[in-house]
């Protein structure tokens, strides 16, 4: 992948999409499993890292998990990732917590909570970044499984506990199955997203907005419904956009055939994000270049894509305001 240009570096921005698990690199994951008195070598925790499709994704995501199992585990990954979000000039990440598979493997998740404040604490204080959680369910756990992660979100949303969302298979629960769940999180005050249009019909991102989830994951094929696409240009709904994940699941069969530059010229509210970043090898400076180069964006495409990215959080507006004044005053110049 090509290197980002000066320009990307230096651009602040902020990530909407983005999972913790999905964050650990391979030299950490060696780490927890040391700590857990698990054997083996960086290369056999490397082959983790490599899968076929969008269901080998799935496993090796659920592969990486088997190894967070304390609030201490938490915590350090949690660490290591406001680490390198500030490397990244990443000012502000609203990062998805997998907590269906905390409740599936019946670990503690009072104290795993609070080892990810642990680490956003002291990630913070350390590298000045902010981040908001979000509770993330497993689509294919089902509603009842659901409303559990939804109902730890209500507890513990006056504390940096933004929104929920739903990830996993499209394929095996579609969005209707939590209409009643959702509307449980929107009445205590929770931000809704939903991963739709990934690995699923363009009818899954109709379902996600009947939710009325406030931004979609990927929505990858909305592009093959042209009254969707005026849906989504029209009400300005933020679209989370995850250029080199599509391509490693096998989601979009090649670059050029991702529909990002087709959504922008819509006029989509576009952001660009790294989904997984080390499962999938990527940062976010490198995703930023991946549109210019592959897709002719210019520097003040990207100066608009990742003012949405502030625009697009679940920020109070004060903070908003301030980050964005912050934004502007930053990147004036070509």
């Amino acid at each position: 992948m090509q290197p980002a240009s000066s320009f990307i570096r230096a651009l602040p921005k902020a990530e909407l999409h983005l999972h913790l698990e999905g964050s650990v690199e391979p030299a950490t994951l060696l780490e927890l499993r040391q700590r857990h008195g698990r054997p083996g070598t960086l290369d056999d925790v490397a082959k983790i890292y490599s899968y076929l499709n969008f269901t080998g994704f799935l496993m090796s995501f659920k592969e990486v998990t088997d190894d967070l199992q304390t609030g201490e585990d938490y915590e350090l990954i949690t660490y290591h990732l406001l680490e390198k979000l500030k490397a990244e000039n990443i000012l502000h990440a609203e990062v998805y917590v997998s907590v269906g598979v905390c409740l599936w493997r019946k670990q503690d998740f009072a104290s795993i909570f609070e080892g990810l404040e642990r680490g956003r604490k002291r990630g913070e204080r350390d590298f000045g970044v902010s981040v908001l959680w979000i509770f993330d369910a497993v689509r294919q756990f089902g509603s009842e499984a659901a409303r559990a992660v939804f109902e730890l979100a209500v507890r513990y949303r006056d504390r940096h506990v933004v929104g929920i969302g739903i990830g996993g298979d499209e394929q095996k629960a579609p969005p209707e199955l939590f209409r009643e769940v959702y509307a449980y999180a929107a009445d205590h005050g929770l931000h809704l997203t939903a991963h739709a249009g990934e690995s699923a019909v363009p009818e899954s991102v109709w379902g996600a907005l009947n939710l009325g989830a406030e931004r979609i994951g990927h929505a990858l094929t909305a592009v093959h419904d042209p009254e969707l696409v005026e849906e989504l240009s029209r009400r300005q709904i933020p679209i989370e956009i995850c250029l080199t994940s599509n391509l490693r699941t096998g989601c979009c069969a090649s670059i050029s055939n991702h529909p990002v530059r087709n959504y922008f010229d819509h006029g989509f509210m576009l952001t660009l994000n790294t989904d997984d970043p080390a499962m999938f090898g990527t940062s976010l400076n490198e995703e930023y270049q991946l549109a210019q180069s592959t897709f002719r964006f210019t520097n003040e495409h990207l100066r608009e894509l990742a003012r949405n990215s502030f625009e697009a959080s679940f920020l109070p507006p004060e903070l908003k305001i301030q980050y964005l004044n912050s934004f502007d005053a930053a990147t004036v110049g070509p």
